[in-house]
């Protein structure tokens, strides 16, 4: 016997006294690099996706289409999340066509390097509202559905850069000691309610944006590609490798299982030794 309830997100199926949950996840930045990871993994594992990012439909057709073989995809939706009217509306797109979010990613992030001095105000801004931010938003939103089913989980792609400083990174590394902070603010207005909130601070993991860090590097010290991705590395990483999305993606996939109900407002590194220094 099948039992649906109000929303997408608590589809049950009833077999004798099993009973399995299956749970709706909304990530931020799953067109690309550590989000498309996270959500790759948590279709492979039953549970339903939102996909969100700033590509056209057109360009992120192909990616749609081989996570959708991997399972339940509720759809891809084009926002620009550093505009909290934009956001609003994603969220009322969302209740609209019925989907109810169990469990928030917020993994978009973007990033630009410059000193203090020469930051520019308009890419603070920029980072601040897509990073940090939107998260804010999103949770406020998606808190009130969270709390009145009594389980959620929140679950913050913050960075190595939440817990220390690297020069340049001004706008960046203010960000992610934000989520951190954030962080433990909803884990503990929401501790009693069943909803968990933690963040994964990665080190280097190889995405698109690494990977135009890296090519920067090397045009800058007029240096091979290879000799910079190594230096980058060695220079932080004790591990001397990059984490892969997919591990993030399982980590993602633990913090969601009920073994890690006790987990909450934690700041959990991934980062091959970077912050042990």
């Amino acid at each position: 016997m099948a039992k649906w309830t109000n929303d997408l997100s608590t589809y049950q199926i009833c077999k004798g006294s099993a009973m399995k949950v299956v749970r709706t996840a909304l990530v931020t930045g799953s067109s690309s690099g550590i989000g498309y990871g996270i959500a790759k993994v948590l279709l492979k594992n039953g549970y339903q996706v939102v996909l969100h990012g700033v590509e056209s439909h057109a360009q992120v057709a192909p990616l749609v289409k081989d996570l959708t073989a991997l399972g339940k995809v509720l759809g891809y939706y084009c926002v620009d999340i550093g505009n909290p009217q934009s956001i609003e509306q994603f969220c009322n797109d969302l209740s609209a066509a019925n989907i109810s979010i169990d469990i928030l990613v917020n993994n978009a992030g973007i990033q630009y390097v410059a000193p203090i001095q020469e930051f520019p105000v308009q890419k603070w801004d920029q980072i601040l509202a897509v990073n940090l931010s939107s998260a804010f938003h999103f949770m406020q939103h998606f808190l009130p559905f969270m709390q009145e089913q009594k389980w959620g989980r929140i679950i913050n792609i913050s960075s190595c850069h939440g817990i220390v400083a690297s020069a340049n990174k001004s706008a960046y590394v203010a960000s992610k000691h934000g989520i951190v902070g954030l962080t433990k603010v909803a884990a503990l207005e929401n501790a009693k309610q069943g909803i968990t909130c933690n963040a994964i601070c990665p080190g280097w993991v190889l995405t698109p944006l690494v990977e135009a860090q890296i090519e920067k590097l090397a045009a800058d010290q007029n240096i091979s590609v290879d000799l910079a991705r190594s230096n980058l590395l060695l220079e932080k990483q004790p591990s001397g490798s990059f984490a892969t999305a997919e591990e993030i993606g399982e980590f993602v996939l633990f913090l969601c299982n009920p073994g890690a109900a006790q987990i909450n407002g934690a700041s959990l590194t991934m980062d091959g030794g970077w912050t042990a220094q």
